[in-house]
């Protein structure tokens, strides 16, 4: 295995492009049951809004060159070739930090967070608060793509990005996430926990029993049910059955879209910019990763057991239109929490929603760790 770091710059050959457009074009929509909306799903006028925007009115151009303004690299680590941006801070004493996305996301969603996380001067921020970012693309998902083997847990994936931040030159380091990338953070602690300095989340599962909690604490698990019985048909797709689910995604961009826009309209607080929305869902479509992202599902259903609990200071915060929000009761069972924020706006993709809330509470949880 080469530990070759190689520069990587996002170049779509516009015939890639144009064969997007023409699928787009030819796009047949099912109809829909008169009366009905969005709880049945992403309502017809919506898609059809967004699939002739994406046709005729979104440039990807304009986008790819956004994500090529930053540095960007791939290296292979146990046998898989791992897409990163790397953009070090113009201060010299930076923290390095790894931010770790979800599904259905991507590295664009920590664009807006990169300026003020790694130049903080230039941001009417605290030099001091500045970070060295690392920001990989989970395996099998963007330009982390095709997977080459089977088995990729969050477990082996923190074992990876230990791996890379050692390449890196990184003995000390944080660690950051939401969605998959908690999950991956929190695999990050126990796989490398002499490297972490702390861990920062803005999505937790808690999982127990409701005898003890107060009435704030037993809505929040009732909310974790309503997640993993009406809002997780996904979940249950992508669980057992991601390949038969590829087929449909990987041939139609409109279905493609569907999938990710109604996570996108049902976790968000607000609407999500469409170029933005669409930037994320372009970069599925282009690299061909509905089935290889949605791979990390079914290893996670094969693999999962209860987290163990952790020595590394963890710092949660809290977005209130999170789909299923965490039980601070229950989280310190296995969680060494020292930093819990609640705020009153945002909700799954914060750095999206909320950067500079966002941007905020990460300087103070790894403020209050300096030193360590």
């Amino acid at each position: 295995m080469s530990d070759d770091i190689r520069p990587f710059r996002i170049d779509i050959p516009q015939a890639d492009l144009d064969d997007l457009r023409e699928r787009l074009a030819r796009t047949r929509l099912p109809g829909q049951v008169p009366g009905t909306g969005a709880e049945r799903g992403v309502p017809q006028d919506r898609l059809r809004e967004l699939t002739e925007y994406w046709a005729a009115g979104y440039d990807w151009r304009e986008h790819e060159a956004r994500l090529n303004a930053h540095p960007q690299f791939r290296t292979t680590i146990d046998g898989q070739d791992i897409h990163f941006l790397h953009v070090r801070s113009p201060e010299p004493d930076a923290t390095p930090l790894i931010l770790t996305h979800g599904w259905p996301g991507s590295v664009v969603e920590f664009l807006d967070v990169i300026g003020p996380l790694s130049d903080p001067g230039a941001h009417s921020g605290d030099p001091a608060d500045a970070f060295h970012l690392v920001i990989p693309s989970l395996p099998g998902y963007g330009f982390s793509s095709p997977l080459t083997a089977g088995g990729w847990t969050p477990r082996r994936i923190a074992e990876a990005w230990a791996e890379l931040m050692a390449r890196l030159g990184y003995e000390r380091y944080g660690a950051q996430g939401g969605d998959w990338g908690s999950g991956v953070s929190r695999e990050l602690r126990q796989v490398a926990p002499e490297h972490l300095i702390g861990v920062h989340l803005n999505f937790l599962l808690t999982f127990g029993s409701p005898d003890g909690l107060d009435d704030a604490g037993r809505e929040r698990l009732a909310g974790l049910e309503r997640f993993t019985s009406e809002l997780g048909g996904y979940l249950a797709l992508q669980s057992t059955r991601p390949q038969t689910l590829a087929y449909a995604l990987a041939d139609s961009p409109a279905g493609q879209l569907a999938w990710i826009a109604e996570k996108f309209t049902e976790w968000a607080e607000h609407e999500i910019d469409r170029d933005v929305l669409l930037t994320n869902v372009t970069l599925y479509w282009l690299t061909n990763t509905a089935g290889s992202s949605a791979q990390l599902y079914y290893e996670f259903a094969q693999a999962w057991s209860m987290p163990q609990p952790s020595p590394v200071p963890t710092g949660v915060a809290v977005f209130p239109h999170e789909a299923a929000l965490p039980v601070r009761a229950l989280a310190e069972r296995t969680e060494k929490i020292v930093h819990w924020t609640e705020f009153d706006r945002g909700g799954h993709f914060a750095a999206l929603e909320e950067p500079g809330l966002l941007v905020s509470d990460i300087r103070t949880f790894f403020r209050s760790l300096a030193g360590a």
